[in-house]
C-alpha cells in the first residue's frame, strides 16, 4: 500500500493546484486522473477546447477585421473541421506538457486510472492492468463534471452532441439547433454562426443568461442575430428524433427544427458516482455535488472537495483557487479564502465579461447609481483593432462614488475586466478611474471615458441639487 499526507482525486484545475500547493507545503502528494491524460474536462472537454476552437474560428473567418475590410473578408475560404483544431491540437498538446511539468517539478505522483473508497483514509486505484492500494491523511475531491442527459435528447455522439462529444465532429454542418443558452450554449451558438452555419438556439427561459446586465446581453443578442442566429427563447423541447439525415426537435409549442446536428447544452452533472462515498458515510446531492463548508471540508473531517464538485460557480478559475485554499486548510497553513468579487468571462462573439453588481440588483437593493459608459469606437485603439461595437460600463454609488460594478462586451473583454476588479477589490472610487493616466492608445482608456462620464453626471446632478 502506497501512502500519502494527500491524495487529490481529479487532476483538472482545482486538482492540479490543490496537489501543487500541497506539495510546496511539504506533503507527500498523489494526483489520480481516470482519464488519459491529466486537465480534467477544463482540457480534455470544454474550456481549453472550445477556446481554442473560438480563437480559430476569430482568425480564420476574419471576424476580427470585418469591421475594417468588410463582412465578406475572410483569412480563408472553405474552412474545414481540420483546420480548426490544427490550433486545438496544439494547444492541448502544450497545456498538458505545462500542468504535467508543474507536477513533476513539485514532486507530485500522478496516477492515470479511477479511485473509489474502499475505507477510512483508503482508496482503491483501478489501472486496467492494475490495482493500487493508497492510503492517504487526507483527501481533496475534485472530479469534475460531465454533461447532464435528457430523457428527451437522445444523445448519441454522432449527429446528437453533448458538450463533450461536440469537437468529434466530423465536419462543419450546415444546419445546428442548440438547446441551452446558458454560457457553454451561447458560445458555440457565437462560433458556429461566425463559420456561416444556420443556428437555431432553444432556451426555456425568457431570458438570456439573466445574471449578466441586460443592456450587455441585448448588445450580444443584436450581434448574434447580424450573424444569423434564430433565438427559440420560453420553448422547452419535447422529442428530438433522427429522420434520413436531419435531426428533428420537436417543442412544446409542437415547432417542428431540422438541422444537420443537435448540441444539447443543458445543466452539468458532479462525477461523484464511482468514488465509492457510501464507504466513508458522505453522500452527493440528486445533482452529484457535495456539500463543504468554508474551509472547503465536507462532513468527514479529513476529506476536502472544490472545483465543480460543489457546484456554483464552477468555473476553472474559482476551481483552481478553491483547490489551493482547500489544500491549504488539509495542511493547517492560514488562508484568506476566495476573495470576492469574482469575475466572469464569457467567451461568445462578441465576449463578454462582468464584475460586481448589476443595474438589476442594485435597482432591487434599493442602491443609488450612475451609470459610466465607453464605446470602443471612442477610442484609437478600438478603431485600430477594428471594434466599432464595443462598450464598457461602470456603475458607480452616487453618494459615496463607490465603483460597484463593470460590464464589458467587445475584443480583450475578459482581460479589461480585472482593472474593474482591483478597484472594487481594493474599494477605489471613480475618483482614481478619473485622475489617473491610462496608456495611449489602448482600450483599457475605455475606463477613463466611462468614468469621466460619470464623473460629469455626478458632477452636474450635484451642481443641479444645490440650485435647487
Amino acid at each position: 500500500m502506497k501512502q500519502f499526507d494527500i491524495a487529490v482525486i481529479g487532476a483538472g484545475p482545482a486538482g492540479q493546484r490543490a496537489a501543487v500547493q500541497a506539495a510546496k507545503l511539504g506533503a507527500s502528494v498523489v494526483a489520480i486522473e481516470p482519464r488519459p491524460t491529466i486537465g480534467g474536462a477544463a482540457v480534455n472537454g470544454g474550456t481549453i477546447p472550445s477556446k481554442a476552437l473560438r480563437e480559430a474560428v476569430m482568425y480564420l473567418t476574419g471576424f476580427r477585421e470585418r469591421g475594417l475590410y468588410g463582412v465578406s473578408y475572410s483569412v480563408k475560404n472553405d474552412i474545414t473541421l481540420q483546420d480548426l483544431t490544427y490550433r486545438l491540437d496544439h494547444v492541448l498538446k502544450r497545456e498538458i506538457a505545462v500542468m504535467e511539468s508543474q507536477l513533476a517539478r513539485n514532486g507530485v505522483e500522478v496516477m492515470l486510472g479511477r479511485a473509489a473508497f474502499s475505507g477510512d483514509h483508503t482508496l482503491v486505484v483501478d489501472r486496467g492492468h492494475e490495482k493500487i492500494d493508497v492510503r492517504a491523511e487526507n483527501v481533496i475531491l475534485t472530479p469534475g463534471s460531465r454533461p447532464a442527459q435528457s430523457e428527451h435528447v437522445p444523445v448519441d455522439g454522432d449527429r446528437i452532441f453533448d458538450t463533450d462529444q461536440i469537437l468529434s465532429l466530423r465536419d462543419i454542418p450546415r444546419r445546428m439547433t442548440i438547446i441551452g443558452a446558458g454560457v457553454v450554449g451561447v458560445e458555440y451558438a457565437c462560433m458556429f454562426a461566425a463559420l456561416g452555419v444556420r443556428v437555431t438556439l432553444v432556451e426555456m427561459r425568457e431570458q438570456v443568461m439573466p445574471f449578466v446586465d441586460r443592456e450587455i446581453i441585448d448588445a450580444l443578442i443584436y450581434h448574434m442575430r447580424e450573424t444569423g442566429v434564430v433565438f427559440q427563447l420560453g420553448e422547452t423541447v419535447g422529442s428530438v428524433t433522427t429522420e434520413g439525415d436531419e435531426v428533428i426537435a420537436v417543442t412544446g409549442s409542437h415547432k417542428r427544427i431540422c438541422s444537420d446536428v443537435l448540441l444539447y447544452t443543458i445543466g452539468r452533472q458532479g462525477s461523484t458516482d464511482q468514488l465509492g462515498l457510501e464507504k466513508v458515510g458522505l453522500e452527493a446531492d440528486e445533482r452529484g455535488c457535495l456539500k463543504v463548508d468554508e474551509r472547503y471540508c465536507t462532513s468527514v473531517p479529513y476529506i476536502y472537495a472544490a472545483g465543480d464538485v460543489i457546484g456554483f460557480p464552477a468555473l476553472a478559475s474559482s476551481s483552481m483557487e478553491q483547490g489551493r485554499i482547500a489544500a491549504r486548510n488539509a495542511l493547517g497553513a492560514p488562508t484568506d479564502g476566495v476573495q470576492d468579487p469574482l469575475p466572469f468571462g464569457i467567451y461568445t462573439i462578441p465576449e463578454i465579461s462582468i464584475v460586481g453588481k448589476t443595474e438589476a440588483q442594485l435597482t432591487l437593493d434599493c442602491v443609488p447609481y450612475e451609470v459610466g459608459m465607453a464605446r470602443y469606437s471612442e477610442t484609437a485603439r478600438g478603431q485600430i483593432v477594428g471594434d466599432s461595437t464595443g462598450r464598457l460600463k461602470l456603475l458607480v454609488h452616487t453618494e459615496t462614488r463607490d465603483l460597484l460594478g463593470v460590464h464589458i462586451i467587445g475584443e480583450g473583454a475578459s482581460e479589461l475586466i480585472h482593472i474593474g476588479q482591483a478597484v472594487i477589490a481594493l474599494r477605489g472610487r471613480l475618483d482614481y478611474l478619473v485622475n489617473n493616466v491610462f496608456n495611449y492608445p489602448t482600450l483599457a482608456e475605455c475606463y477613463k471615458v466611462a468614468a469621466l462620464d460619470a464623473y460629469n453626471k455626478l458632477s452636474g446632478a450635484g451642481a443641479l441639487r444645490k440650485a435647487a
